[in-house]
C-alpha cells in the first residue's frame, strides 16, 4: 500500500479519496484518541506514504474543550509522525492560517512567526511542532478558508441560507484565499509522488478576497447556473460575534509551494465555478 490517508469523514480526505489511489481510514475504525493504536495501525499498514487530513475543527467549540482539540490535533499527530519515521515513511500534515494571528498587512510566508489567538490554532501549531520534530520527512501543508460540493463549508451554508433569505449578512472585513478541497487534494497527491523537500508550505486557492465579496461571487455564480442566490449586507466582525477571534488576514503565499514542488493552485474563483457545477449536478441538495 503507497498512501495511506487519515481522516475518512472530512472535505479533503473525501477529496482524496476521489482523486487518488489511496486507502483512507478514521472513525470508527481508527481513533486519534488512542495514540497507541494509532501507531499500530501504521506501521501495520506500511505506506509509503501519510496524509494527515484529520482534525477536531470545531473552532468555537474549540474554546470550551481546548483539551479535546489538542488531544486531536495536537498529540495525536505526534503519534502519526512518530510511527510513520519508524516504517521510513513520509507524512503530509494538514494545518491551517489559523497558527498565525491574523494581524500582518501582507500575505503570510512560511517562516513568519506564529502567534495562535485561540485554542483551535494553539492545537494546530502543536501538532505542526510534533509532526516536524518526530518525523525527518515531515511535510505541513497550511491551508485557509477551505470549500467542497459535499460536507459542512461557507459555500454550502451560504447556498442553503440563500433558499430562504433574500439578504444574508456577511463579514466584510476578514481576507483570505479560498480554497476548493479538490485541489488541495491535487496538490497533496502530486507532493505524495516524490516527498523530497520536508518542511512547511503553505497551500490556498490563488487571488484572495473577503468572506463578504466571497459570498456575493458564490450567488452571481450560483445564479447563472440557475441555483439560490441572495443579496449581501456587509458587516464588520464586531457586528458578528463569535467565541473564538477569527483572523482578520488569511493571506498565504504559496511562492514556496511552487517553487519546491511546481505546483500552483488554480484561481478561487475558477475553483469555485467547478464547486458549483458538482453542488448543480446535484440539484443544489445543500441541506
Amino acid at each position: 500500500m503507497t498512501i495511506l490517508v487519515i481522516g475518512r469523514g472530512g472535505q479533503v480526505a473525501r477529496a482524496l479519496a476521489r482523486r487518488g489511489d489511496v486507502e483512507v481510514i478514521g472513525r470508527p475504525d481508527f481513533d486519534l484518541l488512542q495514540p497507541d493504536a494509532i501507531a499500530a495501525e501504521i506501521v501495520r499498514r506500511r505506506p509509503r506514504v501519510v496524509i494527515n487530513a484529520a482534525a477536531y475543527t470545531a473552532v468555537d467549540k474549540a474554546e470550551d474543550e481546548p483539551d479535546a482539540a489538542m488531544a486531536i490535533n495536537g498529540e495525536a499527530v505526534g503519534a502519526i509522525a512518530r510511527s510513520s519515521a519508524e516504517i521510513g515513511a513520509a507524512l503530509l500534515h494538514v494545518s491551517t492560517d489559523y497558527v498565525f494571528a491574523g494581524d500582518k498587512s501582507a500575505p503570510y510566508v512560511e517562516n513568519d512567526p506564529t502567534g495562535p489567538t485561540g485554542a483551535y490554532g494553539a492545537s494546530k501549531l502543536r501538532g505542526e511542532q510534533l509532526a516536524l520534530a518526530a518525523n525527518p520527512r515531515a511535510i505541513v501543508l497550511r491551508t485557509a478558508w477551505v470549500f467542497d460540493a459535499c460536507g459542512a463549508n461557507f459555500v454550502r451554508t451560504m447556498l442553503r441560507l440563500a433558499k430562504s433569505r433574500d439578504v444574508i449578512t456577511v463579514v466584510a472585513d476578514q481576507h483570505g484565499c479560498p480554497t476548493f478541497a479538490d485541489d488541495l487534494a491535487a496538490a497533496a497527491l502530486a507532493i505524495a509522488a516524490d516527498p523530497h523537500h520536508a518542511g512547511i508550505y503553505h497551500c490556498a486557492g490563488s487571488g484572495e478576497t473577503t468572506w463578504a465579496a466571497f459570498a456575493e461571487e458564490i450567488f452571481a455564480q450560483s445564479r447563472a447556473r440557475g441555483g439560490p442566490h441572495a443579496h449581501v449586507k456587509h458587516i464588520a466582525s464586531a457586528e458578528f460575534p463569535t467565541r473564538a477571534k477569527r483572523p482578520a488576514n488569511s493571506r498565504l503565499d504559496c511562492a514556496k509551494l511552487a517553487r519546491e514542488y511546481g505546483f500552483v493552485m488554480r484561481p478561487w474563483r475558477e475553483a469555485l465555478g467547478a464547486c458549483l457545477d458538482e453542488i448543480a449536478a446535484g440539484g443544489w441538495r445543500v441541506e
